[in-house]
């Protein structure tokens, strides 16, 4: 099962990368749907997918979720879209 590096887009237009292997669950517990999310997104549903890359690893995973984190807010899903094109080639 492959990693996914995510970003969402919260109800206050902040955004929020997180890594997961199962993007439906995490997705669903950002919302409240089930039980779990982030802190950071608790307070600001509902939030919505902006963008996923999969990777093949958690390490190359979390290795893009903290170069995202380090950008600023207009480059992120910029870098996102990046990172999925090269994981297809």
């Amino acid at each position: 099962m492959a990693w996914h590096v995510y970003l969402l887009e919260c109800s206050d237009k902040t955004l929020y990368c997180g890594v997961t292997k199962d993007l439906d669950r995490r997705l669903a517990e950002h919302n409240g749907l089930s039980p779990g999310g982030a802190r950071y997104t608790f307070s600001r549903r509902p939030v919505r997918l902006l963008a996923a890359a999969c990777c093949r690893d958690r390490s190359s995973a979390c290795a893009l979720e903290a170069r995202i984190k380090r950008l600023p807010r207009s480059r992120k899903l910029v870098a996102m879209r990046e990172a999925c094109q090269s994981f297809e080639r």
